[in-house]
């Protein structure tokens, strides 16, 4: 099923008006008549709105669980209800980004750990030395 809001360029929420003029201009006379047919009359524009809901609904949580199309679907109207490539992030990256922040946050406290022992270590040297020096 195609959005034909989308095919037309046309916002969800456009006039009767509007939807005639984008139909009129549109050069695929399939769409053009899909468009009149299905947006043209208030009974199947109302059922046709819920099932783009719908539809809307599980592209966006395909996209979640990071399911996209294949290749050879780019660009086609399988695509008309997913959210652009672009804006997905799949589970993988999210779990891969996640593990990079803790061993970022690891390797600092290594770090701190190293400095802290360097730091106690010279105190403790400065101590003895200053204790020897006074005795």
């Amino acid at each position: 099923m195609r959005d034909l809001y989308h095919r037309l360029d046309i916002p969800r929420h456009a006039t009767p008006d509007t939807i005639a003029r984008a139909a009129a201009r549109c050069a695929n006379q399939t769409l053009q008549a899909d468009a009149k047919s299905v947006l043209g009359i208030d009974a199947h524009r109302e059922v046709y709105d819920e099932l783009h809901g719908l539809l809307s609904d599980l592209g966006q949580l395909r996209a979640g669980l990071g399911m996209t199309h294949a290749p050879h679907w780019c660009g086609d109207v399988a695509n008309d209800f997913s959210p652009p490539p672009e804006r997905i992030v799949s589970r993988q990256a999210q779990l891969t980004a996640k593990l990079e922040i803790a061993l970022a946050r690891h390797q600092s406290r290594q770090r701190r750990r190293g400095w802290f022992a360097l730091v106690t270590l010279a105190a403790l040297s400065t101590a003895y030395a200053a204790g020897r020096f006074w005795s």
